[in-house]
């Protein structure tokens, strides 16, 4: 099973994300910050993160370049309300830049292309 890692720190995205993403197959593991999601990732490496940034102690891009410091090898989607920082050249890193809506097939269907680019089969 695939293991995917959500990054948010709104409480009920962060479980309609793991309801929508669970129906789809994946396993689903929450962190609520930047410093959680550097945690579970050095312990147990997801298959993909995806990423908010606007978070409270660490922020998303600060926390995917010490997630991607420890492992490059794992895909990482952004997914954020705020579409200025696909301009900031620290979130280039990531795999895809999404912006939020409370429609997920776009996430979703990011998530199986990059999934898909990682590891083709």
């Amino acid at each position: 099973m695939t293991n995917i890692l959500i990054v948010e720190d709104d409480k009920n995205q962060s479980l309609l994300y793991r309801q929508e993403l669970s129906r789809e197959g994946y396993a689903v593991f929450l962190a609520r910050d930047g410093r959680e999601a550097v945690e579970m990732a050095k312990l147990n490496p997801p298959d993909l993160v995806v990423m908010d940034i606007n978070m409270p102690g660490m922020d998303g891009i600060e926390a995917m370049g010490k997630i991607l410091g420890e492992n490059n090898r794992i895909p990482v989607v952004i997914n954020t309300a705020y579409s200025s920082f696909k301009d900031n050249f620290m979130t280039w890193s990531a795999d895809a830049y999404i912006v939020k809506t409370s429609d997920l097939t776009e996430l979703k269907k990011t998530i199986k292309e990059v999934l898909k680019k990682k590891n083709p089969a």
